[in-house]
C-alpha cells in the first residue's frame, strides 16, 4: 500500500536503482498512515479497530515483520480459522510474505509454522481450537478478526497464560468491531490502546466499484457503520430491540404502504420530535421504507412532510396519533391535502406494551429495514422499559409501533384494533 500522502513524480522513481526503489517501497514508517503505526507508551494490547478495507490487516503483517527484524521470537499468529489465517493473515495481498522483501521473506513450512532468515519463528494457530494454545509460550502475538472468534474468551485466555517470554510480551488485535463480550472486556482494560480506522480514510488504495457499489450502499447504516466506519455498536441489555434482529430489505413493498406519524405536542424548537415513518406490507411481515422524522416543527410542516411522504410512496393511508391533537391534527393534515385518507389511532396502553408485539415480528424475522435508518435503529436500541429512549421521548419509535400495527398486527389479531 502506498499512501498518496507520498506520491512521487516518474521522474523521481526513475532516478532511483532498483535497490533503492525496493527499499524505498518497503520502508513502511514512510508509507503508514499513523494509526497503522504502534501506540506509543506503556500497553500490553493494541486493539485496532477498522472497517473492510481500511488497511487493519496491512498494519498487523508489519507490525509482525517489525517484530521479526528485532529477533521477538516467538511468535503467535491467530486467526478465527487456520483457513482465514494462512489466506488472509500470511498468504493475503497484505499479508505477511507479500510485506517483506525478498531476502527477508518468511519461508512456510508444513501448516503452521513461520520461519525468517534471521532465525524468528511464528506459529498459526486456530482461535477456533482454544485447547491447541496449552504448552506454547510466545513473546507476541498478532491475532486477526477477534470479534468474530467461536469461544473467544476462551480462545484469548489460553493465549494469555502462554504469552509470556521476553521482556515486554505484547499482542495486537486486528478486527471489524463487533460487541462481544471480549471487545468489551478489552475497551475496559486500561493495557489496552485502542485505535480507530474508517474504509474511507484508506479510499485512495481501494477499487473505485468497491466504493461505488459497497461504501455508498450502506453508509449510514448500523452496519455499514460497523463494517465501514469501524464503530462498536452497542445493544442495551433491557431493550426491546438488538441490532442483530435488524434485516436489511432485499425487495420493496408488495401490499399496502402507510405513513406513520406521531405528531409532537406544540411545535417549537424545544417539542419533541414528529415521528415520521413509511413502511409497507411485504410477505407475511413488512418493510420499513424512510425514516422522515423532524425535530421542532410547526403543525403544518410535518402535515406537509407526512403528505409528501404519502404521495412519493403510493401509500394508501396516513396513521396519526391523536392523543395529544385530537380533531385538530386530522385538520391540519386536511388543510394540506384534504384528499389524503387519514387514519387516526388512540393511545390505550403505555409506550412499552405497545411495542412489545412489533418487537417480536423483528425477532421472528417478519421485518426488513432498507438502508440508511441508523438514526431510527439507534432509538429503537435505547428504548428502555420506562418509555424513553437515551432518556428522550421515542418518536420514531412509537411512529414505527403505529405503522407496524396497522400493516401486520391488525391483520394477524383484529382485537389489538384501538390499543
Amino acid at each position: 500500500m502506498i499512501s498518496s500522502r507520498h506520491a512521487s513524480s516518474q521522474a523521481q522513481v526513475d532516478s532511483l536503482s532498483d535497490k533503492e526503489a525496493e527499499a524505498a517501497y518497503f520502508f513502511w514508517h514512510y508509507w503508514a498512515f499513523p494509526k497503522q503505526l504502534p501506540p506509543e507508551g506503556d500497553w500490553t494490547t493494541w486493539l485496532l479497530m477498522g472497517g473492510r478495507g481500511s488497511g487493519k490487516t496491512r498494519a498487523g503483517a508489519e507490525w509482525v515483520r517489525q517484530l521479526a527484524q528485532q529477533k521477538v521470537s516467538p511468535i503467535a499468529l491467530v486467526g478465527e480459522t487456520m483457513a482465514e489465517a494462512l489466506d488472509i493473515m500470511v498468504r493475503g495481498e497484505s499479508g505477511l510474505i507479500a510485506v517483506h522483501p525478498d531476502h527477508e521473506r518468511p519461508l512456510l513450512k508444513g501448516n503452521n509454522k513461520l520461519y525468517w532468515p534471521n532465525g524468528t519463528e511464528a506459529t498459526i494457530l486456530t482461535a477456533s481450537d482454544p485447547e491447541r494454545f496449552r504448552g506454547p509460550q510466545f513473546a507476541a502475538a498478532w491475532c486477526d478478526e477477534v470479534g468474530k472468534w467461536p469461544n473467544a474468551e476462551a480462545a484469548w485466555d489460553m493465549l494469555q497464560f502462554g504469552l509470556r517470554l521476553g521482556d515486554n510480551p505484547r499482542q495486537l488485535a486486528t478486527t471489524t468491531p463487533r460487541a462481544t463480550p471480549l471487545l468489551r472486556r478489552l475497551l475496559k482494560d486500561e493495557r489496552t490502546r485502542v485505535v480507530t480506522m474508517a474504509t474511507a480514510e484508506n479510499r485512495a488504495h481501494l477499487a473505485p466499484n468497491f466504493l461505488d457499489a459497497v461504501v455508498a450502499r450502506y453508509r449510514g447504516t448500523v452496519l455499514g457503520r460497523q463494517e465501514l466506519d469501524g464503530e462498536m455498536i452497542e445493544d442495551r441489555l433491557d431493550a426491546l430491540w438488538q441490532r442483530g434482529m435488524f434485516r436489511t430489505a432485499t425487495g420493496g413493498a408488495d401490499g399496502r404502504i402507510v405513513v406513520a406519524v406521531d405528531p409532537p405536542v406544540t411545535g417549537t424548537a424545544r417539542s419533541d420530535a414528529c415521528g415520521v415513518v413509511v413502511a409497507g406490507r411485504q410477505g407475511q411481515g413488512a418493510v420499513v421504507l424512510e425514516d422522515a422524522t423532524l425535530q421542532g416543527i410547526k403543525p403544518d410542516v410535518w402535515a406537509r412532510r407526512a403528505v409528501a411522504a404519502y404521495r412519493a410512496h403510493e401509500a394508501d393511508c396516513i396513521v396519526v396519533e391523536v392523543n395529544q391533537g385530537g380533531d385538530l391534527v386530522r385538520q391540519v393534515l386536511a388543510q394540506v391535502d384534504a384528499s389524503v385518507p387519514v387514519r387516526t389511532v388512540r393511545a390505550s396502553r403505555g409506550k412499552w406494551v405497545r411495542a412489545e408485539p412489533v418487537a417480536a415480528l423483528y425477532a421472528r424475522g417478519l421485518v426488513a429495514h432498507v438502508p440508511g435508518l441508523a438514526a431510527l435503529e439507534d432509538e429503537l436500541c435505547s428504548f428502555g422499559p420506562d418509555g424513553k429512549a437515551d432518556g428522550h421521548s421515542p418518536d420514531r419509535v412509537d411512529a414505527l409501533v403505529w405503522a407496524l400495527t396497522e400493516l401486520v398486527l391488525n391483520e394477524m389479531r383484529p382485537r389489538v384494533r384501538g390499543v
